[in-house]
């Protein structure tokens, strides 16, 4: 029993030497980047035979009418406007091209991924002013058995810096002061609770 309580003891503590995350952790110049497995519509004014949607392959490329090979994964959906419209530009005299994400997964690097004592542990994609709430939301709450005041974030735009975070207070409590923005590339880590 004494090795039992020694254990749960260690538990805590490590979980309270690191700092609790902060409120406030949204950019407000956040701009989305394509990823593998988003889905782009490429249009192509007055030439409506160029333009089309497109998926981004794993590899990160797209291939479009007149675009072979065309590397988008990393960039905006400006940079990549004016990229084809480079490309475009060899046949057809002066282009105008708008490109839209209409399917949202973005790079790995951005994406929110949940892991540990989740209902539905997963990966989401990143939004503008997310918060561990919309993230709790979307992975359906927490198991039974999880240690939801010991989670944990692991931030990596900060060089992997850990915070926690009170779970168990924001959804079994609704204590919305537990609430907190994510960054892009976040983890949130839930433990499972000893008893």
């Amino acid at each position: 029993m004494a090795g039992l309580l020694a254990l749960a003891a260690g538990c805590s503590s490590l979980s309270t030497s690191l700092p609790p995350a902060p409120a406030l952790a949204g950019a407000d110049d956040y701009s989305y980047i394509i990823g593998a497995g988003d889905s782009i519509n490429i249009q192509v004014w007055r030439n409506p035979e160029l333009s089309m949607s497109v998926p981004v392959r794993p590899d990160g490329k797209i291939s479009a009418p007149l675009v072979d090979e065309m590397v988008v994964q990393g960039k905006t959906s400006v940079q990549v406007a004016r990229e084809v419209e480079k490309a475009l530009g060899k046949y057809v005299r002066d282009p105008v091209v708008t490109v839209i994400v209409t399917s949202f997964v973005g790079p790995y690097s951005e994406q929110i991924r949940v892991v540990g004592e989740a209902a539905k542990p997963q990966f989401l994609p990143y939004k503008q002013k997310m918060t561990l709430l919309d993230v709790m939301i979307a992975v359906g709450g927490l198991t039974d058995f999880a240690a939801g005041n010991s989670a944990t974030i692991l931030r990596t735009a900060e060089g992997s810096k850990q915070y926690t975070v009170r779970l168990k207070d924001l959804i079994k409590r609704g204590d919305v002061s537990a609430n907190v923005e994510m960054r892009p590339g976040d983890i949130l880590i839930i433990p499972q609770s000893l008893f």
